[in-house]
């Protein structure tokens, strides 16, 4: 089979100074997607990041509030500032995300583990944001203050 010569299927990561950085700067993380679904990876990873004293901010049109937190149908409608957005949506649908990141002044677009899409990291890096894909932020979390542990 020939390669497709698409460059949008690679996870991209900054390297570990720049995602403590990114995770040690950011206080509230809109999380796009957010699902009050039980099972979702989405609430599993949202409610870590509220247990370790991350504000959530649920964006999915089809909810009213996710733990606790009123949900927002767009990132346009959030009120107050938005350190990091966290998404769980299909590849396709990032660019538009991407967009309204900067419109509001997010400083990070940190797409989930499989979801890659090169449009998106423009979009955000060309206008100063920070950009992972692919991962997942918990697991990135996690491992971390893991590493942090083991040096201490």
């Amino acid at each position: 089979m020939a390669p497709t010569g698409r460059t949008d299927e690679a996870p991209y990561v900054p390297g570990d100074p720049e995602l403590r950085s990114i995770l040690g700067e950011a206080r509230t993380i809109a999380v796009v997607g957010l699902s009050s679904k039980p099972g979702r990876e989405s609430l599993s990873i949202a409610r870590y990041l509220q247990d370790k004293g991350y504000r959530i901010v649920p964006v999915n049109p089809n909810e009213t509030e996710v733990l606790g937190e009123k949900a927002y149908p767009s990132l346009l409608a959030v009120p107050g500032r938005i350190d990091a957005v966290d998404v769980f949506r299909r590849p396709e649908d990032t660019p538009e995300i991407a967009r309204q990141a900067v419109q509001i002044g997010a400083k990070v677009l940190w797409l989930q583990t499989d979801i890659v899409n090169d449009e998106a990291r423009r979009i955000g890096e060309d206008a100063g944001l920070s950009v992972v894909m692919g991962v997942c932020i918990r697991s990135t979390h996690r491992r971390l203050a893991r590493d942090e542990r083991e040096v201490s």
